[in-house]
């Protein structure tokens, strides 16, 4: 009779709770904010090069048609970052939701994604307005190919929560990214980039909600109770 005992499977690593200091936390959404307005500030030098060039008058106007596009993408980016992630006003403020909008769309909307957005205008907590916008970044991590972004509220007045469904080739929903709005992740920390969904769910326990990824095919909701 062998002897032989079972292979045993060896225990995942157990997550970590992420505890950020605020000095951490204000460096790594600066630069996140830097990532994001760093391509668009870069073209327009490169669009300033060319203008400076006596060689390259032939391209002028193709120099010119460069700085003023990358010039306006880098305003939509300032824009709307100011409200996603900056103070937005004075403690107890509200913004609304027709100016989160306006941000929302030059920022993106592109040639792969369009946005339906189904919010009525009103006047809602800040944090509430800054958790849509960081749930649309979300929203936008879950169709790398492009698609559409349904945005919708569940509940009303300041309980507003929001329903965001994509919809897309390929979708899916980004590894470990419901632990990271939980605020907990495997042990190695934060960087600029995994800094933006653990601010969400920052935003979402100050509001005291919760947030919820749910893949139906190639629709991925991200939902929070109303």
């Amino acid at each position: 009779m062998s002897t032989e005992k079972p292979a045993t499977e060896k225990p995942a690593a157990p997550a970590v709770t992420l505890a950020v200091s605020a000095l951490d936390l204000g460096a790594l959404l600066c630069s996140r904010v830097c990532h994001d307005v760093i391509s668009p500030v870069g073209a327009i030098v490169n669009g300033l090069e060319v203008l400076e060039d006596e060689d390259a008058a032939d391209m002028r106007d193709v120099a010119l048609d460069l700085i003023a596009k990358s010039a306006r993408q880098a305003s939509a980016r300032l824009q709307f970052t100011r409200l996603a992630f900056g103070a937005a006003g004075s403690a107890g403020a509200r913004l609304d939701l027709g100016d989160a909008e306006q941000v929302v769309r030059p920022v993106i909307e592109d040639g792969r994604t369009r946005v339906e957005w189904s919010l009525p205008r009103e006047l809602l907590p800040k944090n509430r307005v800054k958790l849509l916008l960081n749930l649309v970044l979300l929203a936008g991590t879950t169709i790398p190919r492009g698609g559409v972004i349904r945005i919708s509220a569940a509940g009303e007045g300041d309980a507003t929560g929001f329903v965001l469904a994509s919809t897309g080739e390929k979708a899916r929903i980004p590894e470990g990214l419901q632990a990271l709005v939980d605020g907990t992740a495997p042990e190695g920390g934060l960087d600029a980039h995994s800094v933006q969904p653990f601010y969400a769910g920052m935003l979402a326990r100050d509001c005291a909600i919760a947030i919820r990824f749910v893949q139906e095919g190639d629709t991925v909701t991200i939902s929070t109770p109303g």
